[in-house]
């Protein structure tokens, strides 16, 4: 189905975030929409379509929770907003977040704050952060405008850069405004077949790479995120056919790193994936469960999926960064043909990307 940007049925609002600028902008752009104060979330009626608008109480930032057991990136994330609209059918979202709407955490300054005091009080770390962890970092953005006051802020900052991930095609409000080359715009791209069938409420893959194209020409750099890859009949055919198209839109040296991810979700994810989206197959996939206890394909369809890839994309240029998210060294070693080894290798190899 074509994609729809999130409209509420019913806006909730804690009775601590009514004076917000930011719960007050939201509540003209959807000036139709009824809403409710609320003292707590436990009032929220969640047979509608709602929108939650609070303060964020904890700290903003924090270490994407990888594994110890796996070759991490060193990445850094920011919660403004929880949970997602698109609703893919191997979301983790949908097991890890209780509440079923979306929640957007309006005491923004209190954030910019945050990092002010944490970018200057360690000039001699660099920080690589993003905002996609608990939500898509634009598909809330026509109400929100958090981007554009993400990338701002950004803009100067020596010893930081943004990076924003997204399946949507909203990137108008960052287009012509002052990036300072400190903000990477990343896409999640599958095959035509898997966004059809697993990711049906978002762009297609063409809608995408568009964007992404409109962001290079803006002066942005691009990432791309193969991931979560899924393993199917004609895999091959259909990645390799993704891989030419890319290179369609997108010139390779404004493409800063990409990233290969298989399919992987905890094991209480399968039963709600069955549930929700019972013409779904992709839990019947050769899985086994990996020793960070999330369900894997075993080890051999993972490497011959990530070494072929691999060898498309370099093939396009040489030059490409490309590196495996939450895999062991052996599978960097066996897909690759080199390794960063552990962690910190390869946090320093992409912090240097950017800087």
């Amino acid at each position: 189905m074509p994609y729809k940007l999130f409209t509420p049925d019913h806006i909730y609002i804690t009775s601590d975030a009514i004076d917000y600028p930011v719960t007050k902008q939201i509540l003209s752009t959807f000036h139709n929409v009824k809403y409710t104060c609320v003292d707590d979330e436990n009032s929220i009626d969640r047979s509608y379509t709602v929108l939650l608008l609070t303060k964020q109480r904890a700290d903003f930032y924090k270490n994407c929770p990888g594994t110890k057991k796996y070759i991490c990136c060193g990445y850094q994330i920011l919660n403004l907003i929880n949970n997602c609209e698109i609703g893919c059918t191997y979301c983790i979202l949908q097991g890890y977040l209780d509440e079923p709407y979306i929640t957007v955490f309006v005491n923004i300054d209190d954030l910019f704050q945050e990092l002010s005091v944490l970018f200057n009080g360690d000039k001699n770390r660099y920080f690589r952060i993003g905002t996609g962890e608990l939500a898509d970092s634009l598909s809330t953005d026509h109400f929100t405008g958090y981007a554009r006051m993400l990338v701002e802020f950004f803009s100067d900052k020596r010893n930081a850069m943004l990076e924003l991930k997204t399946k949507t095609t909203q990137i108008d409000n960052i287009l012509n405004i002052r990036h300072g080359g400190r903000t990477v715009v990343s896409w999640s791209l599958n095959t035509p077949r898997m966004i059809a069938s697993e990711e049906s409420n978002a762009p297609t893959l063409d809608e995408r790479l568009l964007a992404a194209k409109r962001c290079q020409d803006a002066g942005y750099r691009i990432g791309l995120h193969f991931d979560p890859m899924i393993y199917y009949p004609n895999w091959e055919a259909e990645y390799k056919e993704v891989i030419d198209r890319v290179f369609e839109f997108l010139e390779p040296g404004h493409i800063i790193w990409i990233s290969l991810g298989a399919l992987r979700y905890p094991p209480y994810l399968e039963d709600i994936i069955r549930e929700r989206h019972p013409n779904s197959k992709i839990t019947y996939g050769e899985l086994v469960t990996g020793i960070d206890n999330k369900m894997r394909y075993v080890k051999t369809i993972r490497i011959e999926m990530f070494r072929k890839m691999y060898q498309w994309l370099k093939k396009k240029d040489p030059n490409l960064f490309i590196y495996c998210c939450m895999e062991h060294s052996d599978v960097w070693k066996r897909s690759f043909g080199w390794t960063p080894g552990n962690s910190l290798t390869l946090k320093n190899m992409m912090d240097e990307l950017i800087q």
